[in-house]
């Protein structure tokens, strides 16, 4: 007699039963979260660009729980990306739960069972059994995934306020040094010369290379591919295929267009006139989409100027960013010159992974700053990025910046950023505080 697809479903969960009981959390480069891991009741969702480490995550959180007394029956991990299991639905997975509680009955209702459940936006239902696992069982459940269902907000609405949101961006600095077995200093304000022209040099690599795990120690050639390729496929799944756009050519335009200009001003409507003069037929309707859905799979990042209304807001150019520097030298084809917008870049990615809200800010002289940023505390800083402010002349510029947009936000801390130390104005006005982009990173508690 045949087996029924219920019952060869069944055999292909056991097997994976067997080995989420038995899958070790492989090496890994611990990473920083700024806010809870996790909160009672509610399924942690890691979300974020692909390849920027969730899998990883769940697998650090295996670990810490194993390091802190948890046996390994109590940390299953699963991965649903299996072609044997293509089509599974939540009612298989209850029997995946049962088998479990079968093989470990004093679990049940006793201990406290963390569940890892990765690429699980496969199966059919997935939100409806997760919402069960937490309303009748033991349990904490951790969430990943490529899809975009786990990539944007839409989660929130899948799981009805019982999913925790935590975003996983590519390496920070801090990261960067760990991964690479280098030591993060505790006053990066106060190092020996030797000790600061290493850091200095780790510092400019990571503003080339980035922070994708992945693209670490690649050669140049290497890297530039895998980059290449995670654009590429973020777009096919993420925006194509999740959209179903059609207008491919319009959107391969604006991918390289974001992502070779960053920091630039961007303006829907003068690239829709753009495209037009090239002959690239493509509604401005059409480019809000793609834009926002570039945006919703955390490729891209774009930040508002700074305005007292939505309309002033609206009527505003925004800034776009790459979601990790080592993006933007792969995609500039003219090969300009772009320390600054790397720079500005892991700037800004950081000031997201710290979780402020960010905008521009455009003063009445016509001047700019790069960042103002608000705190969850409260707090306000302007900061401004310039690669090399040593020239007399680019100083009084950015500090003049920073001194006009101080009176329209007086309680802001006023910050000047650059890429290495002898990049530092000679000068610094009191009320300014200037450092290497490195020592502010650094000096977050967090990086701890």
């Amino acid at each position: 007699m045949a087996t029924g697809p219920n019952e060869s479903f069944r055999s292909v969960l056991v097997a994976k039963l067997d080995e989420a009981l038995d899958v070790r959390p492989p090496p890994s480069t611990e990473r920083r979260l700024h806010g809870a891991l996790s909160l009672p009741g509610k399924a942690t969702a890691a979300i974020g660009v692909r390849r920027a480490g969730k899998t990883t995550l769940l697998h650090q959180v295996r670990s810490k729980r194993h390091d802190e007394g948890v046996a390994r029956e109590r940390l299953p991990y699963v991965n649903f990306e299996d072609e044997r299991i293509v089509g599974v639905t939540a009612a298989e997975l209850h029997f995946l739960i049962e088998e479990y509680y079968r093989r470990y009955p004093r679990l049940r209702g006793t201990e406290t069972v963390t569940w890892c459940f990765d690429e699980i936006q496969v199966v059919a239902g997935w939100e409806r059994f997760v919402r069960r696992l937490l309303d009748t069982e033991k349990i904490d459940v951790f969430l990943s995934g490529s899809s975009a269902a786990l990539l944007s907000r839409e989660i929130a609405t899948a799981m009805r306020g019982r999913a925790w949101e935590v975003v996983i961006l590519p390496f920070g600095f801090d990261e960067f040094l760990r991964h690479h077995q280098l030591e993060v200093p505790t006053a990066p304000d106060r190092l020996r010369v030797a000790q600061r022209s290493a850091l200095e040099h780790a510092f400019l690599d990571f503003l080339v290379v980035g922070g994708f795990p992945e693209a670490q120690r690649l050669d140049t050639a290497s890297r530039a591919r895998l980059l290449t390729d995670y654009v590429d496929v973020a777009v096919l799944r993420d925006v194509v295929e999740r959209h179903r756009v059609t207008n491919i050519v319009g959107l391969r335009w604006l991918v390289r267009h974001l992502l070779a200009n960053a920091g630039g001003l961007f303006s829907v409507e003068k690239f829709f006139r753009a495209l037009k003069s090239q002959g690239v037929a493509i509604s401005k309707g059409t480019l809000h989409e793609l834009l926002a859905q570039l945006e919703d799979c955390f490729l891209v990042r774009t930040l508002w100027m700074e305005a007292t209304s939505e309309r002033q807001r609206m009527v505003h150019p925004r800034r776009a960013y790459p979601i990790d520097p080592g993006l933007i030298s792969v995609f500039d084809r003219q090969r300009r010159a772009n320390q600054g917008h790397a720079l500005e870049t892991a700037v800004f990615i950081e000031l997201e992974r710290r979780r402020m809200a960010v905008t521009y800010v455009g003063t009445e002289s016509g001047f700019e700053v790069d960042f103002l940023a608000r705190g969850p505390d409260g707090t306000e800083e302007l900061i401004q990025v310039c690669a090399d402010a040593s020239d007399p002349g680019v100083a009084d510029r950015e500090l003049r910046a920073l001194e006009e947009a101080g009176k329209a936000h007086p309680r802001a801390t006023r910050r000047l950023l650059t890429a290495t130390r002898d990049a530092l104005p000679r000068t610094v006005p009191k009320k300014v505080v200037a450092q290497a982009a490195y020592e502010w990173m650094l000096a977050d508690p967090s990086t701890r």
